[in-house]
This record gives C-alpha cells, structure tokens and sequence, in this order.
C-alpha cells in the first residue's frame, strides 16, 4: 500500500461527503487505502459513509476521542508507506496526493510534507508557521501581527509574508493536510494524545525536527479548506480548547519562566479583546451578537488561563 489517507470526523458530514467525493472523482494513480474515524457524531455522518463509500474503512467510535486520539487509531490500523492526515473540511484537488508522495519519494530526509491550501474562493490559505515564541506572540496580543503582516520581525506565528509559491523547509505545516513518511512516524511516535483539539500539528512538527526529519512546504500540490467544520458549531468551546492546548504544548517543551510567560501574554491578550469587544458593541449595535461571542470567548479563556495551574518541571 502506497497510501493511508486518515479523514477523523465529528458532525461535518455534508463537509466530510465532499471530501470523499474529492478523492473518489480524481484516484491517485498509487495504491491508496481511505479511513474514516467517525467520532461518535450525532448527524448521520457514519451512515453517510457506509452508504455512499463503501470502499471507505469506516472506524466508529462510541465516544468524542478528540482528533489527535482518533487519528492515532486509524495510524496503527493503517499499512501505508506515506499517511496523509486530511480534515474532513478538506477537498483534496486532482493529483494532490500522487505529487505529495512523488515529493517524499525524491527526498527521502523529508519526514513530513504540505500541499499549498486555497480557500474556497481559490485565494491563497497561509498554512506556514514559525515555531512559538515569546516575541511572536507578544506580537499577536498586541496586534503588531496584524498591523505589520509582512514584517518577518513582528509577524507572529503564521508567515503571511511567504508567498506561499516555492518549496520550502518550514517550522510548523498546519495539519489540514499532511502526509507523513512511515519511518518518520516510527521515529517520532504518533500524535499526543494530551492535545484533544489544536496544537498536535505544532508538537509533532517540533517534534520532526529535533528527531532529525524535516517538514517542507510543496507548493506542487493543492488542496481546497473550508475551514470551520465543526469548530464553528461550538466557539467557545474551541476557543477554551486551543488556550488549553498553548498552554500544553509550552509547559511541555519550553521552561516554567517561558509558561509563565506566555501565561501572561495570553491574559493580557484576552483582556484587551474583551475591552475591544465592550467598545465596538457600544458604537456598533450592528455588530453585537458578534461582539458578545467574542467577549464570552475571551472571559472563557481567561478563566482557563487563571484558574489553572502552572505544571512543575522535573
């Protein structure tokens, strides 16, 4: 089997049917196996599958194993040389994956590897990202990111300054579409399971690296993401899990100084959005149940922020 294509999905099943459908118009020209893990949704989606994919392996959970737990499910279930993680939010475009593994193919110290993402109206869909920093993130809760997107000095995380159109060995892939060498995951284990939802796609990635395997951006490859899925359904939720996982990964792999420091940015960070929320709400009425769920989002995570503890280091 040349490839294990895993899609975990949870109530996203209209996205989940034209993701599939993706894959089945235009085939990889390689073997490639498809598995489903369904994590015990509530709106047919399971059902879709069996129905309309009967070639899909389907995986249904009893119970929500959170992304990374579901992916890694399907990971020891596979028998690929390459795996490609694909959200269910993904529309994978005609011969994607055969120039992804024709990429690992040619380059065998690449351990993971990205197509370029559009967004639905085919703009381009920034997937490259710097490793966390203290400085980074300063720069996004200050909105210094945002005002000089283009500046590699206050950028932030994401690299909205890379064009996006040359191949190129980066820090973090968001995980919308990955595919991984078999070796790789060997070497680097699979997915945390600690990180239910956000953030497995950074640690692993930091992970490739410091066992030696690179990641590398393939623009010779594209995917459409609508991005949202079933994220959208529950904001606040997904706001509280992605704070949640930031605070994981830094207490895993940074110092107690760096958690702490980050700590505060991100207080810092949701207190200005909350205050930002209170202002245009007062001058824009327009506007306010947008305003009112970022507010809630933002007192969420601050109540995460200071109510939990700060890990000790061995």
């Amino acid at each position: 089997m040349d490839i294990s294509v895993i899609i975990v999905s949870w109530n996203v099943s209209q996205y989940l049917e034209r993701c599939l459908e993706s894959l089945a118009t235009a085939p990889a020209r390689r073997s490639v196996e498809i598995i489903v893990v369904d994590n015990a949704s509530s709106d047919g989606s399971a059902e879709m599958v069996k129905s309309h994919f009967p070639n899909v392996k389907l995986i249904r959970s009893d119970k929500n194993l959170g992304f990374a737990g579901a992916n890694n499910v399907a990971i020891r279930q596979s028998h690929g040389r390459y795996v490609s993680l694909v959200n269910p939010d993904v529309e994978v475009l005609p011969g994607c994956m055969d120039a992804l593994a024709d990429f690992l193919d040619q380059n065998p110290t690449v351990g993971n590897v990205g197509p370029r993402v559009l967004n639905p109206d085919l703009t381009m869909q920034s997937t490259c990202r710097r490793f966390p920093t203290l400085w980074n993130n300063f720069c996004m809760a200050t909105g210094l990111a945002t005002a000089f997107k283009n500046s590699q000095l206050f950028a932030g995380e994401h690299m909205f300054y890379f064009h996006h159109d040359r191949t190129l060995p980066v820090d973090v892939l968001v995980g919308c579409l990955w595919m991984m060498r078999r070796e790789a995951l060997e070497s680097v284990g699979v997915l945390d399971e600690d990180f239910f939802m956000y953030g497995e796609d950074l640690d692993w990635c930091w992970r490739s690296w410091k066992t030696g395997w690179k990641v590398v951006f393939f623009p010779g490859a594209e995917a459409v993401h609508h991005r949202g899925g079933s994220s959208t359904a529950q904001p606040i939720r997904c706001a509280v899990a992605q704070q949640k996982s930031i605070l994981h990964y830094w207490s895993k792999h940074q110092s107690t100084g760096a958690t702490l420091g980050i700590r505060i940015i991100s207080v810092c960070h949701h207190v200005l959005r909350y205050m930002f929320g209170m202002v245009s709400a007062f001058l824009c009425a327009s506007k306010s149940a947008q305003n009112n769920l970022r507010m809630q989002a933002s007192k969420a995570c601050l109540q995460t922020l200071l109510s939990s503890s700060l890990p000790h280091k061995a």
